[in-house]
């Protein structure tokens, strides 16, 4: 069963084409610091599910726990997740093994998850009015200039791909989701005829707009229909190795 929705830790990321998550674990056990089982894993491909990423880690070894981050509104995944190995040889091995490991058109990140910080939570912001016209990466130009951005994303019609004038930006840090509000809430971003409502994702107030979100963008469909171990295998180790598009392996 896939893991419930979240909207995931906030982290610390480097900008531009290869964005990376540096996030804190939600698997982590209390009080552990600079854990050694504990892995981030990071551009997963959109559509690999939670079974298939514990399927492709467990070809290492026995895996504790794992955790494929969603975005709580639309369900969609964030691209990044965690696996928690029991013994610590296996998450070093896992982390030579497929660091740059490239599934589909991502090549995914493996390293260590570092500790929960207060400071990084809740930093997902919900971006309204739009242009429809304005793509992602000008969307990440407009917000980055308040910090550093986690991930972003631009609802889509599900038919005709058109924009639906609604985003989402995840920042690194509160704090700087908070100087994105104070600066562009209620502003006109170039391009753009009417101002744009900034706000975060989990207020309150936005109950019933993520409810509809809910009902909009989770198809009731698995985008893979068939018994969970058969996707499973999309992903495994062995069968990536002869996968018609290729494996390669890039080095961080």
């Amino acid at each position: 069963m896939e893991t419930q929705l979240s909207n995931g830790p906030s982290c610390n990321t480097s900008n531009g084409p290869n964005q990376m998550n540096s996030c804190s674990s939600p698997v982590e056990s209390s009080g552990m610091e600079d854990s050694k089982t504990n892995l981030i894993v990071n551009y997963l491909p959109q559509n690999m599910t939670q079974e298939e990423l514990k399927s492709l880690f467990g070809s290492i070894g026995e895996i504790e726990s794992c955790k494929l981050v969603r975005d709580k509104i639309t369900g969609q995944s964030l691209g990044y997740g965690f696996v928690n190995y029991v013994d610590p040889k296996d998450a070093e091995k896992a982390i030579n093994t497929l660091n740059g490991l490239r599934l589909q058109t991502k090549t995914i990140k493996v390293s260590y998850a570092r500790p929960s910080s207060a400071s990084i939570r809740d930093a997902n912001l919900y971006v309204s009015g739009l242009p429809k016209t304005m793509p992602q990466k000008e969307l990440e130009q407009l917000f980055s200039q308040y910090g550093r951005i986690i991930t972003s994303r631009i609802l889509v019609d599900q038919v005709t791909g058109v924009s639906r004038g609604v985003g989402f930006i995840r920042f690194d840090r509160r704090v700087e989701a908070e100087e994105a509000i104070k600066g562009l809430n209620g502003q006109k971003p170039p391009g753009a005829t009417e101002p744009i409502t900034v706000k975060f994702a989990n207020n309150p107030s936005q109950k019933t707009s993520q409810a509809l979100l809910s009902q909009l963008y989770q198809s009731p469909n698995r985008r893979y229909p068939g018994p969970l171990a058969q996707q499973a295998q999309r992903f495994r180790l062995d069968n990536l190795l002869n996968m018609a598009y290729g494996v390669k392996r890039q080095r961080f």
